[in-house]
């Protein structure tokens, strides 16, 4: 997909270290150095929320980022937060003079604007709903997110935020997409103290752009691998030892297209089955598939061995 890219500065904030922060009134007010492209970015994709893998994370929805002149599917994922108190207000993707320009992320004591963009599992498109802190600890509103009660306990259920209809899968604010602006609190969450996406967010972020399924041109906007219950999953580590082996020049052509092509069906395999299970695998499905990326991985070894 080849499409004319621009760098553009929407709005340059040295506000992370200092606290320094800024008004965000429309799509176009808010944090950001970023890329801005002519074309929309596809809609947010209908995939299951993997559950919660430890107490105390928390969900991150999936968004479209771009690179190499296409968007590419960055997986829904639980994260550790930085600290006790945050929460995660989600990046979004805003029209303004005739370009689509992504608003990056942030952690904060409260959830900020993120374009009205309903990324589903508590992000409606206004604040979050999927829990809260209480004392110290994370509660789990289990009425909108996946949690196993019968290992994370600190749990509750409030069925009164729960949309009746799935409303607009835009992805993006401004003509075409979601046309809301920024609320009072929103304004005030944008002037409060910011802390940065973590390290094993940006490290997700990045193996993510490593995956050519992830790409829109490969994936017409259904990735195959929508979310993930943690960063460096096994698929995800499976990835980057493509792409390492790729920019090591141990593996050609070739080889790459067949692990990649093996990598894919693996991702199909394990979304298929858990949408037929709410969520989750069973623990056949998980021999089935670790099966799988074992031979995947046998393979990858031998590629990259045999070039030495």
């Amino acid at each position: 997909m080849h499409k004319s890219t621009f760098i553009r500065v929407l709005f340059l904030a040295v506000c992370m270290a200092t606290g320094l922060a800024f008004m965000a009134s429309t799509a176009s007010a808010q944090i950001a150095v970023g890329i801005s492209v002519r074309v929309a970015p596809p809609e947010i994709p209908v995939y299951v929320q993997p559950p919660c893998p430890t107490e105390g994370y928390m969900w991150t929805p999936g968004y479209w980022s771009y690179a190499n002149d296409d968007y590419y599917w960055v997986p829904g994922v639980w994260v550790a937060p930085p600290s006790v108190g945050l929460l995660w207000t989600p990046g979004y993707w805003g029209f303004a003079g005739g370009f689509y320009g992504f608003h990056a992320g942030y952690w904060g004591p409260h959830i900020g604007f993120y374009g009205g963009v309903n990324y589903g599992f508590g992000y409606g498109g206004v604040g979050f709903v999927g829990g809260e802190w209480r004392g110290g600890h994370f509660a789990y509103n289990t009425a909108v997110v996946n949690v196993n009660t019968e290992v994370i306990h600190n749990t509750y259920v409030n069925r009164s935020v729960v949309s009746a209809g799935v409303g607009s899968r835009a992805s993006f604010n401004g003509a075409g997409g979601v046309t809301a602006t920024a609320s009072a609190s929103e304004r005030a969450a944008a002037n409060e103290p910011h802390v940065q996406p973590t390290s094993e967010q940006m490290t997700h972020e990045h193996s993510a752009s490593m995956d050519k399924s992830n790409f829109a041109s490969a994936n017409h906007g259904r990735p195959a691998n929508p979310a993930m219950s943690r960063v460096g999953e096994r698929a995800d580590n499976q990835q980057r030892r493509i792409g390492n082996g790729v920019e090591s020049g141990k593996m050609n052509a070739g080889e790459t297209a067949h692990v990649e092509k093996q990598e894919e069906h693996i991702n199909k395999q394990v979304k298929s089955d858990r949408e037929a299970n709410g969520g989750k695998l069973t623990p056949g499905e998980k021999k089935q598939v670790n099966k799988e990326q074992n031979k995947t991985s046998k393979e990858i070894h031998k590629d990259k061995s045999g070039r030495n």
